[in-house]
């Protein structure tokens, strides 16, 4: 059986992934240049960060449908995501409309267990949780909510965001901790191989399982 060809670096997953990138400066500008008169600016700023969180979803589906996972994709797909969500909490906390504790949860949880699982990935793949993916929803939906211009003058969309937020801080925290323990697992498993002497060859293999993450990294 013959192997398959790895995916070009050149392709459409990556390429809305790049999209994606770009996004983050233009939503950061219009939200500046709205300066909270919650007008035009803030409608684009709006539309810009929705349509930043839908290409995380479409590249991960394309990229797993159609055999177009790539290295640039595992490593520039979860520090957009991360780049695109810090970016907008760290906006909302700047101009008063989210308390800047859950944005230093978040914020602290996302680049922790982005370098860990970096760090880890000699020994084996972190896979993302459902505590993962819920926290991504649950992050997405309640930025999307604060950053609604009708929220600053609705109180009861403003606390329907707050709370969600809130979830989403709470849910960050708990898969924290679980990605913790996974990486102390994957730790004392290459520790316990090194002490039996498997060596190298056993080592390795763990290692080169990081392929199946694919663009489900944006998802830790």
């Amino acid at each position: 059986m013959t192997e398959q060809a790895p995916a070009p670096a050149w392709n459409i997953a990556n390429v809305l992934t790049g999209v994606r990138i770009v996004l983050i400066p233009v939503f950061v500008a219009f939200m500046l240049m709205d300066a909270q008169s919650y007008g035009l600016w803030r409608w684009l700023a709006v539309l810009v960060f929705a349509v930043a969180v839908y290409t995380d979803k479409l590249d991960g589906d394309i990229a797993r449908a159609r055999g177009l996972v790539t290295s640039f994709g595992k490593i520039a797909d979860p520090i957009a995501d991360k780049l695109l969500m810090g970016a907008a909490l760290v906006l909302l906390s700047a101009l008063g409309e989210l308390t800047w504790w859950i944005t230093v949860i978040i914020l602290v949880r996302e680049i922790g267990i982005t370098v860990m699982r970096f760090w880890v990935i000699r020994w084996g793949v972190i896979a993302a949780s459902a505590g993962g993916k819920i926290k991504t929803v649950t992050q997405a939906l309640g930025t999307f909510i604060l950053l609604l211009p009708w929220t600053p003058q609705h109180l009861w969309l403003a606390w329907i965001g707050w709370v969600i937020i809130g979830i989403a801080a709470a849910i960050t925290l708990y898969s924290a901790i679980d990605y913790v323990r996974q990486a102390a697992a994957l730790y004392r498993g290459h520790q316990a191989k090194l002490a039996g002497g498997a060596g190298s060859t056993g080592a390795a293999r763990p290692a080169e399982e990081a392929g199946d993450a694919g663009h489900d990294g944006g998802r830790a």
